[in-house]
């Protein structure tokens, strides 16, 4: 499963509590500028609406600018294609105070994209320090322990 674009400060932001893997609804250049690993999911969340699952925020540019149509929108909702069961689990936890639905990941399997996604707790500025903390001293350990 090679990624293909990530949130990378999505584990620094937030405390992982359940995971998912999604589907995801795009056009045929969304595809390719996201194999040319072009794009970002900084900012983006996951909306539940209707009984539909959308990615809302995510920057995927135009693959040829020249050739994009002219009403290309970059930053368009993009459809999510989860079971029935799942769509009811995260309408649920988006309803919940404190708790939020966001992509960690694009990748691929096989030819399809897919998204994972999760449902996350914002983490405060003290939980965040800690685990700075801790990757620090698993990382001097692991320096003291390669050099012995």
């Amino acid at each position: 499963m090679p990624t293909l674009i990530a949130y990378k400060k999505a584990n620094l932001r937030f405390e992982r509590l359940h995971e998912y893997a999604a589907g995801i609804e795009l056009f045929g250049q969304e595809v390719k500028s996201l194999r040319a690993r072009l794009g970002s999911l900084d900012g983006s969340r996951v909306i539940v609406r209707g009984g539909e699952a959308y990615l809302v925020g995510m920057t995927i540019p135009a693959y040829q600018i020249a050739n994009a149509p002219k009403d290309y929108d970059g930053e368009r909702p993009r459809r999510l294609l989860l079971t029935k069961k799942e769509l009811r689990e995260l309408a649920a936890a988006e309803s919940q105070k404190g708790l939020t639905l966001v992509p960690f990941e694009l990748y691929t399997s096989g030819r399809n994209v897919k998204v994972r996604l999760g449902i996350v707790r914002g983490k405060g500025k003290a939980d965040r320090r800690e685990d700075l903390k801790k990757r620090d001293a698993s990382r001097e350990t692991a320096r003291i322990l390669k050099n012995r």
